[in-house]
């Protein structure tokens, strides 16, 4: 019976600490893949000293360019209500600019997973970013555009 309790106790830290080395691991992949300077507010402008539990929240500023506005949403209300193969599914999808989906999608299931990991493991919280916008449609939140200039066409050149 010993042998038995100490076996199913060993099991467990295993797998505890299998659990924790993929958060840590997610939330390193997040750093160093730069998620949180987009879907983190202010993130990049305070160089990156916003407290842990205001990652991936998304933002109201958007993004502006030939495709329309995209926002950077709010991972941790989207993750929530995903499974594992639905937030594969949606990595493999793709989808608007700036996100670099490729990069995403290069990772390993491995990696992939890891992000998932840490993103449930934040926890839902905050509210969803604006609904993208099709080319024409008003802003009606700041953005930063991203639309290329040919040289010498800005004033004073």
């Amino acid at each position: 019976m010993k042998i038995a309790i100490v076996s199913v106790m060993m099991v467990l830290a295993c797998q505890s600490v299998a659990a924790e080395s993929a958060v840590d691991r997610g939330r390193y992949l997040v750093k160093i893949a730069g998620c949180t300077d987009c879907h983190t507010k202010d993130y990049a402008l305070l160089g990156g000293k916003v407290a842990e539990a205001q990652w991936l929240l998304g933002d109201q500023v958007g993004f502006a360019g030939p495709w329309g506005v995209s926002y950077a949403g709010n991972l941790r209300l989207k993750v929530a209500s995903m499974d594992w193969s639905q937030w594969l599914a949606r990595i493999q999808m793709g989808g608007l600019p700036p996100m670099p989906w490729p990069s995403l999608q290069a990772m390993t299931r491995e990696d992939q997973k890891a992000i998932y990991t840490y993103i449930r493991a934040l926890g839902p919280a905050g509210e969803a970013a604006p609904a993208n916008r099709i080319p024409g449609q008003p802003i009606e939140t700041p953005y930063i555009l991203f639309v290329p200039q040919m040289p010498g066409s800005q004033k004073g050149q």
